[in-house]
């Protein structure tokens, strides 16, 4: 079995003396976080199953399975997850190669470079760099660098107001209040709130709250809820409603959304168990 059976010291990566570094992850307990803390090494946390939430001083970026966030090396975040999260930590020594992102972002993972995080996890510590394994490794990176992103970030402002804004509808996410209210709320006329909003987020108010419901409404459904019972956690009148929202947000329903991303799980499972 390739899975760790808890988190690995965050601090271990740095100490294995190996540019690329790749350990198998499994939380069996829902709802654990792990504190805020940096690696020397960039890190990419992938989910096979479960979802993770990583969160940075600017942002919230969510991993559903199939997915990963990359995190920078030296940059400050810290993680919760939802439900049984079983996937890979992929720790890399800055500059190792052109083409990695140079800031938080979250990644779809391909059949092939979640089959080459697997076969990484179980090296030996100090495997052969200029071996077999030391080629694979190789192949890993440029798969890493092709793959393609994903929309699944919510930006966080940080001006003081803006993050107070921000705060109360990460806790609510179903209100109602109009951009008035939420700009009398935080002592702001509604111009300054959207003009400053936009330039620090990149974002209109009404867009970072659909993608709000997007990133929740992922993590409620990988719970098992309903599109219909998210729909109505969400504020909106139907499921009709919020599925034509995750469409547009998205690119796809999100019952398609997260079917895909089991499915390519349930063939990686079968595989390894072979």
């Amino acid at each position: 079995m390739f899975f760790t059976t808890s988190f690995p010291d965050y601090a271990l990566p740095d100490q294995i003396n190996r540019p690329v570094v790749v350990m198998g992850l499994s939380m069996v307990v829902d709802g654990w976080e792990f504190p805020r803390h940096s690696h020397r090494k960039a890190q990419l946390l992938f989910s096979a199953s479960g979802v993770v939430t990583v969160e940075t001083d600017s942002g919230v970026w969510v991993v559903p399975p199939q997915c990963a966030v990359w995190i920078p090396g030296g940059l400050p975040h810290k993680a919760r997850s939802t439900g049984e999260v079983r996937g890979f930590g992929l720790f890399v020594e800055p500059d190792i190669m052109d083409g990695l992102p140079d800031i938080c972002c979250s990644v779809s993972v391909s059949p092939l470079l979640q089959s080459l995080l697997e076969k990484a996890a179980g090296f030996d510590e100090y495997y052969d760099e200029d071996g077999a394994e030391g080629r694979l490794i190789r192949v890993l990176l440029d798969e890493l660098v092709a793959a393609p992103l994903e929309q699944l970030h919510l930006p966080i402002p940080a001006d003081n107001r803006l993050r107070k804004l921000t705060d109360m509808l990460l806790d609510d996410p179903a209100s109602h209040a109009t951009l008035e209210v939420w700009a009398h709320r935080i002592g702001m006329s509604e111009r300054s709130l959207s003009r400053l909003f936009s330039h620090e987020t990149g974002m209109s108010v009404g867009r970072w709250r659909r993608q709000l419901h997007v990133i929740t409404g992922v993590q409620l459904l990988t719970q098992g809820r309903s599109i219909q019972s998210v729909a109505f956690d969400l504020g909106y009148e139907s499921a009709g409603a919020f599925v034509t929202m995750f469409r547009k947000a998205v690119g796809t329903p999100p019952g398609r959304f997260l079917a895909e991303r089991r499915a390519s799980w349930n063939l990686f499972r079968g595989a390894v168990l072979q």
